[in-house]
């Protein structure tokens, strides 16, 4: 058994309160060069105080040992790999970050003139219709900034077009096995939500998604692959029942890790797409694009794309780009659209990043990311089915979920896993989600990770497995390497201490 190791002091460590000793200075003003002038005379005396009450005083170098020694025990995706899936978390190549810092693309200002901001103009076009392209969509709005407000833009665009047509209709259909996002977005966009039950095999079944199907149904809110790492594979089918009944198929793309290159969600009938392209993550939680090298391994800001079918196209948010003679303009003549979802024109820097991934990878590059972020999982299920039950039988895409029910007989959960891989250096995979999936672990390797990364987390998780036969108490007390061991999860979630109080 191979152990990743941590090279650091495990020591705890105290906070800057706990370190403070009366006189100490982390800085050295010079002398004024302009007259003093009294804060209460300048401020008001309501407004001022003498002295910050618990203030730490410090050194300068007791500050710079703590904040140091506290970044030791962060878990980067350039330690080692995030399984956690739904999410796609996976390296993003430093080239793209440089990209984005280009002074003339980083100093942009929204409010320049459209003269001199031509160049990022033409990035986010560029942009447009990649992700139009890869997609199989025919327009593409930036604007949203995370995967979430992607969900919630796709919405009203479906509800915009539906007034139009006379029936703004009522309800949302959404699969048990749909992102955790989607009931939620479908609700603050004013919809009713109706779960379809998956089938045994994980999807939807047609007829059931039929029988569901009446005048007030909007439109089928899918995630596809769905959040089992299955593919809907009567999607066609379904669309045509949907499209029969005058309904909109919503599909969010946070699984595009799965299709880019290989399959078009235009192609099988869908009619908007959220975080299109990956156009998945974020932070509030997700913010899209995370496959383009977007925020999920970066912690934010996010951006969400969404592509659209045409007869959606004129309600998209506004302002459009528009191409006028040799020049791009922008267009505020749009008298369907829903208006602006966010100020200025989404999160531009994540934009750049995204452009500069595709554009690095190229077609044959991003169907071989995608081949192999499969290929990935599929091998990471090989490895574990011996030891895990695997929760569905269908074929993996992307991901693959197990449950903990082998474990459960010895009173291990999922939860207790996960914080015993802490102990072997590995981040933790999703736990408990899909919620369809009692004690699931649910596992996305995507395409950054090796054989040799993959084989040293399933070794760690076949000798966790091993640990629940034999001694699964090892188990039940993890983290056992941490500077803080189990937390009293209850007592921390509804009882929490934000801030530090003298003993």
């Amino acid at each position: 058994m191979v152990k990743k190791v941590r090279s650091h002091i495990t020591q705890n460590e105290p906070l800057l309160f706990e370190r403070s000793s009366p006189g100490k200075k982390g800085y050295q003003l010079p002398d004024l060069d302009v007259p003093t002038v009294s804060a209460e005379e300048a401020l008001g005396a309501d407004n001022t105080r003498a002295e910050i009450e618990d203030f730490p005083e410090v050194s300068e170098v007791d500050v710079i040992r703590h904040f140091t020694r506290l970044s030791t025990w962060n878990y980067a995706i350039d330690l080692g790999c995030y399984p956690l899936g739904s999410c796609t978390m996976k390296y993003n190549p430093r080239v793209n970050e440089l990209v984005a810092r280009t002074e003339g693309l980083a100093w942009a200002h929204p409010y320049q003139p459209e003269s001199l901001a031509q160049g990022a103009m033409e990035v986010m076009a560029a942009l447009e219709a990649a992700l139009a392209e890869i997609t199989g969509m025919d327009a593409v709005t930036l604007q949203p900034a995370a995967g979430a407000h992607g969900e919630y833009t796709g919405l009203l665009l479906t509800r915009a077009l539906l007034e139009s047509r006379g029936n703004p209709r009522k309800k949302i259909l959404a699969p048990d096995s749909a992102h955790g996002t989607n009931p939620a977005t479908a609700t603050m966009a004013g919809y009713a939500v109706e779960n379809i039950k998956s089938n045994d095999r994980g999807v939807i079944s047609p007829e059931t998604l039929a029988a569901a199907v009446n005048e007030d149904v909007a439109a089928w809110m899918v995630t596809n692959p769905n959040t089992l790492g299955v593919f809907e594979e009567e999607i066609r089918k379904i669309a045509d029942i949907m499209h029969s009944k005058g309904c909109m198929v919503y599909m969010d793309g946070a699984n595009m890790n799965a299709l880019v290159g290989v399959a078009r969600p235009g192609d099988f009938g869908v009619d908007v797409i959220g975080r299109a392209g990956a156009v998945g993550v974020a932070v509030a939680r997700r913010g899209a694009l995370a496959m383009f090298s977007g925020a999920a391994g970066g912690g934010g800001p996010g951006a969400g794309a969404v592509a659209v079918r045409s007869h959606l196209e004129p309600f998209l948010p506004g302002p459009r780009l528009k191409r006028v003679g040799e020049a791009w303009s922008w267009n505020y003549d749009l008298p369907q659209s829903i208006g602006r979802v966010r100020a200025f024109y989404g999160n531009f820097g994540v934009l750049v990043r995204a452009l500069a991934y595709i554009m690095a990878h190229g077609g044959p590059g991003l169907r071989l990311a995608t081949m192999d972020a499969v290929l990935n999982a599929n091998y990471v299920r090989k490895l574990l089915e011996p030891y895990y039950e695997i929760a569905y039988k269908a074929p993996s895409m992307h991901e693959c979920v197990f449950s903990d029910d082998r474990q459960a007989a010895k009173g291990v959960r999922t939860g207790d896993i996960a914080k015993r891989m802490i102990d072997y250096g590995f981040h933790p995979y999703t736990v408990s989600f899909p919620l369809i999936v009692h004690g699931a672990l649910m596992i996305e390797p995507t395409e950054t990770e090796g054989k040799a990364e993959l084989d040293q987390m399933a070794e760690a998780l076949i000798a966790i497995a091993d640990e629940v036969e034999k001694d699964p108490q090892m188990v039940l007390k993890a983290p056992h390497t941490t500077r803080t061991g189990r937390v009293d999860e209850v007592g921390a979630a509804r009882k929490p201490v934000l801030r530090w109080k003298r003993s």
